[in-house]
């Protein structure tokens, strides 16, 4: 892990040191999302409630520029010659979904399938190899956000999860799993968006930072 990314990593754990027992699965959890970027895949994200808000603010971190700006390089502005203006305020993105975020699709499938394959059904339809799904469930079991889980190991997609203290089913399915230090809810959640957070400033500093608009 280069310097930049060391820096963001101990940056988080000084604000949160309880987050020190999972230095070495946020590495996992990076090392995850980087190698499914490096192979132009997708991430999908998922979760229930504030979890679902928090797989939303995921993408939109993932989906453009977070700390800075990725801007176009020259090549790809040279393809809007004549609409500069347009490029100016285009950038560049990791390509991710938030499977909560479609009411439509959610409602009509909960109301033909079930309210626990909201999520399934979604995986399998966008989900390839290398993709990533990061499952958030603070409990580890919401049965929606297992289903998810378990469609996306059998379609050979990387399964990355952001639980509580208790791991549950969830937890026990993922490839990496990066597990909040607390049993209640909402405290769950006041440090998944730290962790998340950092984990998005790793994966720009790499892509992005160093190369913006080169």
């Amino acid at each position: 892990m280069d310097a930049k990314l060391r820096e963001i990593l101990t940056e988080l754990i000084d604000r949160y040191p309880k987050l020190i027992k999972e230095q070495n699965n946020i590495e996992a959890g990076y090392r995850l999302l980087f190698d499914c970027y490096q192979k132009n895949a997708k991430v999908l994200t998922c979760g229930n409630g504030g979890s679902a808000a928090d797989a939303g603010h995921i993408t939109a971190e993932l989906m453009k520029g977070f700390l800075c700006k990725r801007s176009l390089n020259k090549t790809d502005t040279m393809l809007f010659e004549g609409e500069e203006q347009l490029a100016d305020k285009l950038q560049y993105g990791l390509p991710a979904i938030a499977l909560s975020a479609q009411s439509e699709l959610i409602t009509a499938i909960a109301n033909d399938n079930g309210a626990e394959m909201v999520f399934a059904q979604q995986v399998f339809a966008y989900g390839r190899k290398n993709d990533v799904l990061i499952a958030i469930s603070t409990s580890g079991n919401s049965l929606n956000v297992v289903n998810a889980v378990k469609v996306a190991k059998k379609i050979d997609m990387k399964v990355l999860a952001l639980t509580g203290a208790e791991l549950g089913i969830v937890g026990r399915l993922a490839d990496v799993v990066i597990s909040a230090p607390e049993y209640k809810t909402f405290k769950i959640q006041e440090y998944h968006l730290p962790l998340y957070h950092a984990l998005c400033a790793m994966l720009e500093a790499k892509f992005f930072d160093s190369n913006e608009g080169e």
